[in-house]
C-alpha cells in the first residue's frame, strides 16, 4: 500500500482498541488514544465504546491515524481451504458475514467435531510465531467470535489493512495480540475477568507499565511510552492496559511500515498477521 506524504510526519496519531464480541456498559470495547513523537508514545485520554455503533463510528474518524486491534482479522489458510470458503481474504469474510452468527458458529462447531484429537482447531502462521490461540476457538478465548463480528465491519469501513485490504490509506489498521507483549516482560498473569485485585496481578500490570515508560523496551518495539492514567494500574480486568499494549503494536508497525506494509514482507495475505516483532 502506498502511505501519503502527509501521513508522513513525525507526529502520527495511534489507537490502541482492545476488542469484545459483546459490547456493554459493563463490558465495553477499549480505545486507547496515543500520540507518538519520534520515538516517544504520549497516552492521552481512554473511551469506552458500549456498542458497535460507537466502534464504526471510530473506524470512520477521519484520518491520518493508525490503530492496533485485537483480534484475529482472518482464518488459518488449512481451514478456509478445508470448508470451501472463497480463497481470498475480502470474499471470505464477505462469505462469513453472510452466514450470519448462528450458522458460523455451527461450521467451526461441525468441522471440530470431524477433526481428529489434537488437531480440531487450526493456528495461522503468526498465531504459531506469537502464541497465539486458534481463530475458530468458539470457547474459554472466543476469538472466533470477535473474528466474526470485527472483520466485517473493518471491510465495510473501508479502513487501509496492509496486504488484506487496501482501503483509505489515512485510516489504517492492524492486528494487535497484547499478550505477546505481556510475555516479553512476565509469564505472571496481570488481569482476570472476575475483577478481583491481586497483589500479584497488580504487581505484574505495574511490572510491565514500568518496562515501557523507562524503555526497557524500546530495544523490540521503538517507543517509550509517557502515561498520565493513574488508574490504569487499578483496572483488574486489563483491559486499558491491553488497548495501551494494541497502541504500542501499532507505533512499532507504523514507524516500521517502509518494510512492513510492502508486499516483499513475510506475511499471508489470506490468513492476516500480527503486528509485532516476534511475527517476523
Amino acid at each position: 500500500m502506498r502511505v501519503p506524504e502527509e501521513c508522513d510526519k513525525v507526529r502520527m496519531d495511534i489507537y490502541g482498541i482492545d476488542f469484545t464480541s459483546r459490547p456493554c456498559k459493563r463490558k465495553p470495547i477499549t480505545l486507547r488514544h496515543c500520540r507518538l513523537e519520534g520515538d516517544l508514545l504520549r497516552t492521552l485520554k481512554p473511551c469506552s465504546l458500549e456498542c458497535f455503533a460507537d466502534f464504526e463510528k471510530a473506524l470512520r474518524r477521519p484520518g491520518p491515524w493508525i490503530a492496533g486491534i485485537d483480534f484475529p482479522f482472518g482464518q488459518a489458510r488449512r481451514f478456509v481451504d478445508d470448508v470451501g470458503w472463497p480463497p481470498d481474504w475480502k470474499n471470505y469474510v464477505r462469505h462469513v458475514d453472510g452466514l450470519g452468527k448462528a450458522r458460523f458458529e455451527t461450521v467451526l462447531n461441525e468441522y471440530r467435531e470431524g477433526q481428529p484429537k489434537g488437531d480440531k482447531e487450526h493456528r495461522r502462521r503468526t498465531d504459531g510465531l506469537t502464541g497465539a490461540v486458534s481463530p475458530q476457538k468458539l470457547h474459554f478465548t472466543p476469538v472466533a467470535k470477535m473474528f466474526f463480528q470485527g472483520a466485517p465491519r473493518l471491510l465495510r469501513a473501508g479502513v487501509a489493512i496492509p496486504h488484506l485490504q487496501a482501503g483509505d490509506s489515512e485510516r489504517i489498521v492492524v492486528e494487535a495480540y497484547p499478550g505477546v507483549l505481556a510475555r516479553t516482560v512476565t509469564k505472571q498473569s496481570y488481569k482476570s475477568e472476575t475483577k478481583k485485585q491481586t497483589a500479584s496481578r497488580r504487581a505484574a500490570r505495574m511490572k510491565i507499565l514500568e518496562a515501557l515508560t523507562s524503555g526497557a523496551l524500546s530495544y523490540r518495539y521503538g517507543v517509550t511510552v509517557t502515561v498520565d492514567d493513574p488508574k490504569l494500574m487499578d483496572d483488574e480486568t486489563g483491559d486499558s492496559l491491553d488497548a495501551l499494549f494494541c497502541a504500542v503494536q501499532a507505533a512499532w508497525a507504523w514507524r516500521n511500515r517502509d518494510w512492513l506494509f510492502r508486499k516483499s514482507a513475510k506475511v499471508d495475505p489470506r490468513e492476516g498477521w500480527i503486528a509485532d516483532p516476534k511475527a517476523f
